[in-house]
């Protein structure tokens, strides 16, 4: 054999053990990321077709797509309000990461874009996940087994869903947070923290308890205390500068909290003089099955290190505390807060458990999560349905008239809509929710679709509205009916 050829034979000998090894090194993270690419495709497929087919809204959709439209044409998150005011966002949330979407838009200017920022954002939890249990278990086997769990979990496949909301955005950060306190890496943790914050008011509140957990959990009294104070100044700005600021005056939802208090202080102040109507709210039959809702996915694995699943509290309190059934149903983004704790707690205490029971713990939360998603995920046939706003299954028929309507809109032009209708037609200055036509050139009903916004941010199915609102406009001399189609109408402002 020439020496080139035993040369030849001799790498071939060193690289493809070198070549293997490097394989199943990356083995775990390679699976991890296959997966989670799966996972946000096929999730941008489902939530696609909800927007082909009008099953997603102008609340909250379309409200988004304005603020981020606006932000990229110079008026920084300037929306219209349900009242047909111009405002800034931030007098409703405080969410400044929505400035930072616009560069996107001006790249790809379709709500669609928004929602694969969502999807991509969710997936990539899944890898603090995996870093978090390989560190406290030791195992990239059961670390990965929680990764697919977290990607296996229901909830998470809904928050990824769930229209578009900034505050979702906060769930890999948060996890991230977390990933980096748990090393003692401050730096990169302020930066997530900030960006945390960003999506929204509340978020300061559980940076702060983060704070907390790292002062009592981790013995960093003085790092913990500053970063729990840096959390809690954020949401008191946001709540009692910003807010009133932009809005003229509090929080537009602190209706939902009335029967509490009304107001954060006002909730502390009953808790100490009531606390019996503070244990009421939190207690009702709706309540104790949001939390086993929360839970047995997981097996409960979470309980495990109940001092990092406990930074959840705030928001968890926050949503039991609210009158308003969105904030316990989980297929709301009103989770955002919770579920990275949960996970973050469930990657730790897997740590704790022997080297057997950590398998047996990590296979039985990714077989309860997979059932469970089975039965209420947000996947095409699950067993268990869809909630009723993303089972408006309408006639191909309609579908067809009202995307017809739609391309009658002129792009800049002023609008006023019923609410599905709405996310189609966001991406302008002025948009309007019916009944409120304002300075509208262009009104389109559908009238299957009675749906009406209010003023503190939820709304309520009101036929006799839209019917009135429809007549109005079918009698008046200023509007002329330009589309008249399987109950789908658009009116043209006449002018003089």
């Amino acid at each position: 054999m020439s020496p080139a050829a035993t040369s030849t034979r001799a790498l071939g000998q060193v690289d493809a053990p070198g070549v293997v090894d490097a394989v199943r090194v990356r083995a775990w993270p390679l699976a991890i990321g296959c997966a989670m690419t799966v996972w946000a495709l096929a999730l941008f497929v489902v939530v696609r077709d909800h927007f082909v087919n009008f099953r997603l809204a102008r609340y909250d959709l379309g409200n988004m797509v304005q603020a981020v439209w606006s932000t990229a044409h110079g008026r920084p998150l300037e929306i219209t309000d349900t009242t047909g005011e111009q405002m800034v966002r931030l007098g409703s949330h405080v969410d400044p990461i929505l400035v930072a979407l616009a560069p996107l838009w001006i790249v790809a200017p379709t709500p669609l874009m928004l929602v694969a920022v969502q999807i991509a954002a969710v997936a990539c939890g899944a890898l603090p996940v995996f870093w978090l249990a390989r560190r406290h278990t030791g195992s990239e086997r059961v670390a990965g087994v929680l990764a697919f769990a977290y990607l296996a979990y229901p909830w998470i496949a809904w928050t990824a869903v769930d229209a578009f909301h900034p505050v979702t955005l906060a769930i890999p950060f948060l996890l991230l947070c977390v990933w980096f306190l748990d090393s003692d890496r401050l730096v990169p943790f302020a930066v997530c923290a900030v960006i945390a914050m960003s999506t929204g008011e509340l978020m300061g509140v559980a940076i702060a308890a983060l704070g907390v957990w790292y002062a009592l959990a981790r013995g960093q009294r003085i790092a913990g205390a500053l970063i729990a104070a840096g959390g809690a100044a954020w949401t008191v700005v946001a709540l009692y500068v910003i807010v009133p600021a932009f809005y003229g005056g509090s929080s537009r939802f602190y209706d939902l909290y009335d029967h509490v208090g009304g107001s954060p202080l006002g909730i502390v102040r009953t808790a100490f003089t009531d606390p019996l109507t503070i244990l009421g709210s939190v207690t009702s039959g709706d309540d104790v099955l949001y939390l086993a809702l929360l839970a047995v996915p997981l097996g409960g694995l979470f309980v495990l290190a109940p001092g990092l699943a406990a930074v959840a509290l705030p928001q968890l309190a926050a949503n039991l505390l609210a009158d308003w059934p969105s904030t316990t149903d989980p297929h709301a983004h009103y989770i955002a807060a919770i579920l990275p704790f949960v996970f973050a707690a469930s990657a730790v205490g897997l740590g704790r458990l022997s080297e057997t029971g950590r398998m047996r713990m990590a296979l039985l939360a990714l077989t309860l999560s997979a059932a469970s998603s089975l039965v209420v995920g947000p996947w095409p046939g699950a067993l268990g349905g869809q909630p009723d706003f993303y089972r408006l299954d309408q006639p191909s028929e309609r579908v067809d008239a009202v995307r017809a309507a739609v391309a009658l809109v002129p792009p800049d032009a002023a609008v006023s809509s019923t609410n599905r209708i709405g996310s189609h037609l966001s991406a302008r200055r002025y948009v309007y929710s019916v009944p409120v036509v304002g300075n509208a050139e262009w009104v389109v009903l559908d009238s299957s679709d009675s749906w009406i916004p209010n003023s503190g941010g939820g709304g309520a199915s009101d036929p006799e509205t839209l019917r009135r609102l429809e007549r109005s406009l079918a009698r008046s001399p200023d509007w002329q009916t330009v589309f008249a189609r399987s109950g789908v109408l658009v009116f043209r402002r006449i002018h003089s």
